[in-house]
């Protein structure tokens, strides 16, 4: 395994949940595993996600945003696992948290 590369690459589709989406994310970078990349699959949302998504992308550089049209949550999923590098796959729904 290269050492830059990620253990594991965590994806977040992201819908209309700005209620929920900093809870969801302070979850996932305050995780004490450290060798992780957060891919946000930015689907199209209408509510300040996108900007909170760019906001975290600016304070960590773990985390990689895509903005996209709404394509719904397969297709979500899909851009995160073609971007993902890491060793290991992880899906974290935007409002839950872990």
């Amino acid at each position: 395994m290269k050492e830059n590369k990620p253990f594991v690459s965590i994806i977040v589709p992201i819908y209309n949940v700005e209620k929920y989406l900093r809870q969801c994310l302070d979850s996932i970078v305050k995780q004490t595993l450290e060798n992780i990349e957060i891919i946000l699959i930015n689907d199209g949302s209408t509510d300040n996600c996108g900007k909170i998504c760019d906001e975290y992308a600016l304070k960590d550089k773990r985390i990689k945003v895509v903005h996209k049209k709404n394509a719904g949550l397969g297709a979500a999923y899909n851009t995160g696992l073609d971007l993902a590098t890491g060793e290991y796959i992880g899906f974290v729904e935007s409002d839950d948290w872990i």
